[in-house]
């Protein structure tokens, strides 16, 4: 028993160090974060509090209380892995922010982790024109009906639309802000904001009640496209901040795509730049088909026209997902992963495909097959894995 209460007592002070060190220093002081990797975070704040007398961890977690929002760190299982990968890149010397936040304040409903694992960014610019909107919020929609959450920012233009779209497509939406969650902005999206608390969450890597300074509209970006399979730029001018999002998606190694526009829009001349100058590393996009592609290899699971049942073109690794099911009943990604020995991430980039090509459905309580999903193999391959 002294053990495990020392050990929690150790979790606790770790977790108030890293409140501390973000409060402290704020999410562009990477040197800070090294520090933390290397000798834990308490450790890192013992050493510089004596500077930050001003500074209390405890009144930051009873503004988040109050707020309804709750603090999600690495060690904890709702922490998105996907973020870790930021640790690993590159400073380039150009200004951005690179390494994975101390922590993160999250508000809403969705668990961060699990929507992360199967989740697109949509992002654009403010000044959207009609059909950037549209084509924005087309995508949100199609893509949140295939099981995808969208993530952006909850600016004006492209970002609203695609929060909106994924909201009218029945999906969780995640809205990674500059400021605290508790601290609409831009003003006008409090509706907006509260309908993605319910339906999705709000993220920041700033404490409450912290507003949006300027750069850290910049610095957030980074997040964005660390929690997203792959990012889709809409609409965005040669300037657009956008461009800087899909900066660290390139650097971070995730897929790319650009929505063309008129050749004539000065709205879309920095996507059409993007396909020309980063040809290998931007794939043009016309929409939700384009872009399942891209991130989870659609074909890879669409079963073939044979004359044995609906699975057997499935790999081995699928059709033993689809066996360990429920025949009627909807199922979590937790329970299917540990039947199967898997991670949650391997879980969903699996299901996503299989909700495409109708063999699966998602529903509020996890996952349930259709009647599709549950015709039977031919008997040659019955009594396989699973």
């Amino acid at each position: 028993m002294p053990d495990a209460g020392g050990s929690s007592q150790d979790a606790d002070a770790q977790r108030l160090a890293r409140v501390a060190l973000a409060r402290a220093y704020g999410p562009e002081h990477q040197r800070i974060a090294i520090e933390v990797g290397r000798r834990g975070a308490a450790a890192v704040w013992d050493e510089v509090r004596q500077d930050h007398p001003g500074v209390d961890p405890r009144r930051d977690l009873d503004a988040a209380s109050r707020a309804g929002a709750r603090l999600v760190c690495p060690e904890d299982p709702e922490w998105p892995v996907e973020l870790d990968a930021l640790d690993r890149v590159r400073d380039e010397g150009d200004g951005s922010a690179v390494g994975a936040p101390l922590c993160l304040w999250v508000r809403g409903a969705a668990d961060l982790r699990d929507v992360a694992a199967r989740s697109i960014a949509v992002v654009g610019c403010r000044a959207a024109t009609s059909y950037g909107l549209h084509q924005a919020g087309e995508i949100a929609f199609a893509m949140a009906e295939q099981g995808w959450a969208i993530v952006s920012g909850a600016a004006f233009g492209i970002d609203a639309a695609a929060h909106r779209g994924a909201l009218a497509g029945g999906g969780p939406t995640v809205a990674v802000l500059a400021g605290g969650v508790d601290v609409p902005y831009p003003a006008a999206h409090v509706d907006l904001l509260a309908e993605i608390t319910r339906a999705g969450a709000l993220v920041s890597e700033v404490a409450p009640g912290t507003p949006p300074y300027r750069r850290r509209f910049l610095t957030r970006n980074r997040v964005i496209a660390a929690l997203s399979r792959g990012t889709v730029i809409v609409e965005a001018g040669l300037r657009s901040g956008a461009l800087n999002t899909v900066a660290h998606a390139r650097r971070l190694g995730r897929q790319v795509m650009a929505v063309p526009g008129p050749v004539t829009s000065a709205m879309s001349a920095g996507c059409h730049r993007l396909l020309r100058d980063f040809r290998e590393q931007t794939v043009l996009v016309t929409g939700a088909d384009d872009i399942g592609e891209e991130v989870a290899g659609i074909g890879r699971f669409a079963p073939r026209p044979l004359l044995g049942g609906v699975r057997d073109s499935l790999s081995e690794v699928v059709r033993a997902l689809l066996d360990a099911m429920p025949p009627r009943a909807a199922v979590g990604v937790a329970v299917l992963a540990r039947e199967l020995s898997l991670r949650s991430e391997e879980v969903l980039a699996m299901l996503g495909p299989l909700v495409v090509e109708g063999l699966v459905e998602s529903v509020p309580a996890g996952y349930r097959l259709t009647a599709l999903g549950r015709a039977p193999s031919s008997p040659s391959t019955r009594g396989g894995p699973g």
